[in-house]
């Protein structure tokens, strides 16, 4: 469990628990008598009523990517080009998802043409401005740059293992890197094929740790690409715009036009009435029970 602080704020990488949860099923699908496939819906609640019931945050939010183009989409049109489309089990989801969220009366963030991760990075630093520790529960590697003092990567459980927090010194030492910024030109030179990121040919992680290690960001190993030798200096000489465009890309937007409103993201009682609907609806037998029987997330409230 995190430390207790009276200003404890978790944002929720929708999208990337989404999928996680979906696919932790995925030998094993949870299908309800109409058909439904409620892997997606039932695993992402099952992970946020533990969250919330384990790390008892004073403030949280779920965040949304923008359905409109991108701002990094116009920039880079294969940006995300290989993504496969999401699968018809998920999309299905994603209404009855938002509907659980609601009726637990925790607020969803969109703001049009931005990611979730912009949206995350902004409100993260705005809240440390503010006094809050703030974790991003994600199991995105990207976050890494947003690390600080008071902002933490809140990495889910996988495979039996607890979640991990990772502050500066984990992504520091994760990424091999002096400053948790310096991720961003790990990224850059390593690039991402899940964003179709392409950094620079050749430069794998490993290579990319040890030139920023060396160098310290993309711009330094540019300026001294005359160091290198071979197929590496060429490549460096060659590919340097799209080794600084692809650390544009890997760079999380921390201006995003969101307000932080501290007052809409308090924790409050569910709408027991909503919760009982949609649970019954997508025949969440389990969680009604652990939910109603056990007092799961509001231990306080007479059910």
């Amino acid at each position: 469990m995190t430390p207790p602080h009276d200003k404890k704020l978790f944002l929720l990488d929708a999208f990337a628990l989404i999928y996680r949860a979906y696919y932790a099923f995925i030998k094993n699908p949870r299908v309800n008598s109409k058909g439904q496939n409620t892997s997606a819906a039932y695993g992402f609640t099952t992970v946020l009523l533990d969250l919330i019931n384990k790390e008892k945050p004073t403030h949280l939010a779920v965040v949304f990517d923008s359905a409109e183009e991108t701002t990094r989409a116009t920039e880079f049109a294969d940006y995300k080009a290989n993504r496969e489309a999401m699968p018809e089990d998920i999309s299905s989801m994603i209404e009855p998802i938002q509907e659980i969220i609601r009726a637990f009366n925790i607020p969803i963030l969109i703001s049009p043409g931005d990611e979730a991760d912009d949206i995350i990075g902004t409100i993260a630093k705005k809240a440390e401005k503010a006094g809050y520790r703030t974790y991003m529960m994600t199991p995105d590697k990207d976050f890494g740059q947003l690390v600080s003092e008071n902002i933490f990567i809140y990495k889910p459980a996988k495979g039996g293992k607890p979640p991990e927090v990772w502050g500066v010194p984990e992504v520091c030492a994760q990424f091999e890197v002096d400053r948790p910024e310096q991720v961003i030109d790990v990224l850059g030179l390593w690039g991402d094929a899940v964003d179709n990121i392409p950094g620079i040919p050749g430069i794998g992680e490993k290579t990319a740790k040890a030139l920023v290690k060396k160098y310290g960001s993309v711009e330094g190993l540019i300026e001294h690409a005359n160091e290198l030798k071979g197929k590496q200096k060429e490549n460096v000489i060659q590919f340097a715009e799209q080794g600084l465009l692809s650390k544009k890309l890997a760079t999380i937007n921390l201006d995003v036009a969101v307000d932080f409103d501290e007052k809409s993201l308090e924790m409050e009682e569910p709408d027991l009435e909503k919760v009982k609907k949609i649970f019954t609806k997508l025949e969440f037998k389990t969680l009604s029970k652990k939910f109603w029987e056990k007092k799961l997330l509001f231990p306080r409230n007479e059910f």
